[in-house]
């Protein structure tokens, strides 16, 4: 995924489908100088974690 989208998704408010490696995932908070998400896994909404941008995928 690219920078921006993410940082869109993530200040949007709203549910977009995204994954990260396969299982569905919430954009809390993009950090655009180290290109990394903080997200969560919408199943596991406690399960929090930062990731690279790249790795996300728009379904």
């Amino acid at each position: 995924m690219e920078l921006l989208r993410a940082k869109r998704i993530a200040e949007a408010g709203e549910i977009v489908p995204v994954t990260y490696e396969g299982k569905r995932v919430i954009i809390q908070h993009v950090d655009e100088g180290r290109e990394m998400a903080r997200i969560y896994f919408a199943d596991e909404p406690e399960r929090e974690q930062d990731v690279p941008v790249r790795l996300l995928e728009e379904m």
